[in-house]
């Protein structure tokens, strides 16, 4: 059984920074693409953040060069460094991948920003 489990969210002020955590089981953590994404209050779930197994990133537009993306596959995990945040990153952060034709995903951790 698939399992993500998120950590490392909360409240910060702008041009603070936060980390997030997301521990993988039930997979070859080391085989798969990972990924981040976000919702924010009434809007659509919209990718943040992949990084291939061997360790190929991308990212949306709006957090290139503030947020890094990186695993740790000795740990089966994976993380999302923040810096610079702003309040448009307000949003609840949810891990996922990708196995067996099924999308998977954490319990979502919430990130506020805010002065």
């Amino acid at each position: 059984q698939v399992q993500l489990v998120e950590s490392g969210g909360g409240l910060v002020q702008p041009g603070g920074s936060l980390r997030l955590s997301c521990a993988a089981s039930g997979i070859i953590f080391s085989a798969y693409t990972m990924r981040w994404y976000r919702q924010a209050p009434g809007k659509q779930r919209d990718m943040v953040a992949t990084i291939t197994p061997g360790g190929t990133t991308n990212y949306v537009d709006s957090v290139k060069g503030r947020f890094t993306i990186s695993r740790d596959n000795a740990k089966n995990t994976f993380y999302l460094q923040m810096n610079s945040l702003k309040p448009e990153d307000t949003a609840v952060y949810y891990c996922n991948t990708l196995f067996a034709t099924t999308q998977y995903w954490g319990q979502g951790t919430q990130v506020t920003v805010s002065a």
